[in-house]
C-alpha cells in the first residue's frame, strides 16, 4: 500500500491533531499540507489494500519479525488477540502524517480490519515504512479494544513497546503489560519512539 490523497484524508478524518509545544492548526491548512507531501514522496494513485493482501502482508511480516527474535513467536502465540499494521508509512516536509492498514487476529483467524494514522509536526523530510505489531495479553485488553471504535493509544489505552536485548532477548518486565507492541523496520526493531497519538479504527474490507 502506498499513501495517497485518500489516505492524507484518512489521517485527518481519524487523528486528533494534538502536536506538543505548538499553536493549534486548522485542520484544512494541515489537510492541504500533508495532501502536497503525500503527492510529492508517493506520486500516483492506490487502491486500498483488500482483506487478502492485508492477510498476506501480515503473514510475511510475523516472519520478519521471528526473524529479528525468536521470542516473539511465543509472545504472539499467548496473546489473546494480535493486531498487525505490515506497512505504516510515515511522510512528511516538516509536516508529517502516517497511515496503515491492518488485520486483527484471534487464534491465528482474521477478525476485523482496521486502520492506523497519526499526525506529527516537527523536522521531519521523506518517508518512512515500519511494520506494528499490537499484542493484547489479557482479554481485558482485547474486549476494551474491540468496545470501540477510533481507540488512541495514550487516551484509551496504554501500549508498551518491547524491547529486544542482546541475542535475541525480550525486556520480560515490559512483556507482562496488558497491551504490547513491536515495531519492525527495513533496519529491524525500534525502540525509541512512541506510539502515543495513533488513532486505531475499524475499516470493512
Amino acid at each position: 500500500m502506498r499513501l495517497d490523497s485518500a489516505a492524507a484524508v484518512a489521517i485527518i478524518r481519524n487523528t486528533p491533531f494534538k502536536p506538543a509545544g505548538t499553536h493549534a492548526m486548522t485542520r484544512s491548512i494541515f489537510l492541504l499540507a500533508l495532501m502536497t507531501m503525500t503527492f510529492v514522496s508517493f506520486p500516483g494513485t492506490a487502491a486500498a489494500a483488500s482483506a487478502d493482501e492485508i492477510d498476506t502482508r501480515s503473514d510475511a511480516a510475523l516472519e520478519r519479525l521471528y526473524a529479528q527474535t525468536a521470542e516473539a513467536k511465543p509472545l504472539i502465540e499467548r496473546a489473546k488477540g494480535v493486531l498487525i499494521f505490515p506497512r505504516v508509512i510515515k511522510a512528511g516536509i516538516g509536516i508529517g502524517g502516517e497511515y496503515g492498514e491492518g488485520v486483527l487476529r484471534i487464534d491465528g483467524k482474521p477478525v476485523q480490519y482496521y486502520s492506523t494514522a497519526a499526525a506529527s509536526i516537527g523536522f521531519q523530510l521523506g518517508a518512512q515504512a515500519k511494520a506494528q505489531f499490537l499484542l493484547f495479553m489479557t482479554e481485558e485488553a482485547l474486549d476494551a479494544f474491540r468496545a470501540k471504535d477510533g481507540w488512541e493509544v495514550g487516551v484509551d489505552g496504554s501500549v508498551s513497546l518491547i524491547r529486544v536485548g542482546v541475542g535475541g532477548s525480550i525486556d520480560t518486565t515490559t512483556a507482562r503489560a496488558p497491551v504490547i507492541a513491536f515495531v519492525l523496520a527495513d533496519r529491524g526493531l525500534m525502540y525509541d519512539l512512541s506510539l502515543s497519538g495513533s488513532k486505531i479504527s475499524r475499516i470493512d474490507r
